[in-house]
């Protein structure tokens, strides 16, 4: 079985493979001071009360972009998965080109989005995803990468309110019934909620007249469906989408037997 390892800067997302069938998806905490030790006890337990073992784990392939955390997902792999994981970087054969000025700039994650968008939807497109920045990367014709646009991604966003001013609370991020708050915390929200739908929507909208052919968005991350539900901006929701596009890297560089 393949095991998919994606860590971004908030979440990291382990998910299992047996062909193309999804086995299971297991999500936690981004923390660089882990230990591989750390890591088996947490994911030793859910492999358990998902009926699997170590020992069915017999390929890996790991996307970060925290590069203080690789260490001890590689040693994961290789003293209890038995397995060399594959990195994921510019250097390997992605099936796609990397349309920018310095290619080496893209992080691994928004490569395996614009592998997976292609390879699950075809092009051209744009990709949202919501996570710690909230990216939207264009996609071409043939999944080539064209580039994007970096924003502050929402809980970032609203963990800078709070800091910044000593009056305003954290407030969880839903979509206000109104835009007009009728206290502070429902403000908090409108602003958040509305004034995200608002980036989105600018974005994509700018975006579309400068790429100047018709495209489809789609949106991925923990947060996609509660936008999505709010925008005609987003076509279409695809929380699975980074998962299979490692999926798809690792089929393209499999290590072949010797």
């Amino acid at each position: 079985m393949l095991l998919t390892i994606d860590q971004g800067n908030t979440n990291t997302v382990f998910a299992l493979f047996e062909g193309n069938a999804l086995r299971g998806k297991w999500r936690t905490a981004t923390d660089p001071r882990r230990t591989a030790e750390d890591y088996v006890v947490w994911f030793g337990q859910l492999l358990g009360d998902g009926g699997f073992a170590f020992g069915d784990l017999t390929e890996a392939v790991i996307s970060t972009v925290v590069p203080q955390g690789l260490r001890a997902l590689i040693e994961l792999c290789r003293d209890h998965a038995k397995t060399e994981p594959l990195i994921v970087g510019p250097d390997l054969d992605l099936g796609i080109e990397i349309r920018i000025s310095h290619p080496d700039e893209v992080g691994a994650d928004r490569l395996v989005n614009a592998v997976g968008a292609h390879s699950r939807h075809g092009g051209p497109l744009i990709v949202i995803d919501f996570g710690t920045a909230t990216t939207f990367d264009s996609i071409g014709e043939r999944g080539d990468y064209l580039g994007g646009v970096i924003a502050p991604g929402i809980n970032l966003s609203l963990e800078a309110l709070h800091r910044a001013a000593a009056m305003l609370p954290r407030v969880a991020v839903e979509r206000p019934e109104k835009v007009i708050g009728d206290g502070t915390i429902s403000a908090m929200q409108s602003g958040i909620y509305w004034g995200y739908i608002g980036l989105i929507e600018g974005i994509v909208e700018r975006m579309k007249e400068e790429i100047g052919t018709p495209l489809a968005t789609l949106a991925t991350g923990g947060l996609a469906p509660l936008f999505a539900e709010a925008s005609t901006a987003i076509d279409e929701v695809d929380e699975e989408l980074t998962i299979y596009g490692l999926l798809e890297i690792y089929r393209r560089n499999r290590p072949r037997p010797a």
